[in-house]
């Protein structure tokens, strides 16, 4: 068994788990009183593997959720008041109520989003990985997904690449047993999860994700590894949901023994065996957890809704990086560059010059005339 942190340590990760489930309880009831719009997808169960994984991270490091980001957003320290009023759809969220449950961000955390597309949050991670190396930073990125899209043929294209490229990223599968309502053994022919990217020059690792002294462990052997090496790694978090996958799932597939264990009260027993902590205690911080999770709905339910003629603010990223080569105020001609920028064959000499952290690649370039679509070697 992984060694304990230290005490000040081990009491923040017992009390970040217990607000993430305190957070994600609260967030159901709003869901089920109309207060939260749209779809609702909640990690109750998977306190354990989001703790102990981000906490293996820097603060410079990047992690990149999925649907199910609520407890990311919190674990990165997005303050509860700000996932809550991102979840109401109010100006106040950390997306400014424009992402609500799958779409929240935190860029000053180095959260980078949620994602509404199963496997869609992988090659952005890739991408934000190749960045960090681009820069030439120490910077990791870590990419939780479900097992769910381990099957998506974004899997397979992005652990390719970043194994060809060698890119700085740790890819986490959240194995918590289904795919929506599917039993892993009926979706995936491989049940055995990190080990999917062998073929792919992706070694794998494997933590007990209900564990969050060997989920952190793992993670981080796996994330310095990463840093070392420069070189993506594979792990496997085994762990399980005890709620369906979002709001209108009636759970029907599960067994009571399935959902019997618990990562939260295991962990408070093993401070308490060890005198971190004493009952009382364990019984104030879930008081406490309670008691921010209820000003967090106070504060989101006082905000208001974004204006109707603010809808278009924060589309586009308008900043002396981009100013005048993408702007909403757009001319015929330049209506006319975009459509053809990344087209074969075409100009993209004028694109570094504007956008300094760009990097142009296309379909077969190389130092063969630029491949099938002649794109310059300078470019």
């Amino acid at each position: 068994m992984p060694e304990l942190p230290e005490p000040d340590l081990a009491r923040e990760w017992l009390a970040t788990m217990m607000l993430i489930r305190r957070f994600e309880e609260r967030a159901g009831e709003m869901y089920a009183r109309a207060k939260i719009g749209g779809f609702l997808h909640l990690s109750i169960g998977e306190e354990a593997t989001i703790v102990g994984s981000a906490r293996a991270l820097r603060d410079s490091d990047y992690l990149i959720s999925t649907y199910r980001s609520h407890g990311h957003a919190l674990v990165r320290g997005t303050p509860p008041e700000n996932v809550m009023a991102e979840l109401f759809g109010r100006v106040d969220g950390c997306s400014h109520g424009r992402g609500g449950s799958m779409h929240m961000f935190d860029l000053a955390r180095r959260f980078m989003g949620g994602y509404g597309i199963v496997g869609g949050n992988l090659p952005i991670a890739a991408g934000i990985a190749l960045a960090s190396d681009y820069q030439e930073s120490q910077d990791v990125t870590l990419c939780t997904f479900g097992d769910g899209a381990s099957n998506q043929g974004t899997f397979g294209e992005t652990l390719n690449l970043a194994a060809l490229w060698r890119l700085p990223v740790v890819f986490m599968v959240t194995n918590n047993q289904f795919g929506m309502g599917t039993a892993l053994r009926r979706h995936s022919a491989v049940t055995d999860l990190q080990r999917k990217g062998e073929s792919l020059g992706v070694p794998g690792m494997r933590c007990d994700g209900m564990d969050v002294l060997d989920t952190h462990a793992v993670l981080g052997e796996a994330i310095e590894r990463v840093r070392e090496e420069r070189s993506p790694v594979l792990v496997e978090a085994v762990t399980y949901r005890f709620r369906g996958h979002s709001m209108a799932d009636p759970e029907q597939y599960r067994t009571k023994e399935e959902v019997a264990d618990d990562p939260i009260p295991a962990f408070a027993e093993t401070l308490i065996a060890a005198g971190v902590i004493d009952e009382a205690e364990r019984d104030r911080m879930d008081a406490d957890a309670l008691a921010r999770v209820d000003a967090a709905v106070e504060f989101a339910d006082a905000s208001p809704f974004p204006r109707p003629d603010s809808l278009f603010d924060d589309v586009y990223v308008l900043d002396p990086q981009t100013q005048g080569w993408y702007s909403v105020e757009t001319t015929p001609e330049r209506d006319a560059q975009e459509r053809s920028a990344g087209a074969a064959g075409a100009d993209t000499s004028g694109i570094p010059q504007q956008l300094t952290h760009a990097l142009a690649a296309g379909e077969d370039a190389s130092e063969h005339a630029g491949g099938v679509g002649e794109v310059p070697d300078d470019a």
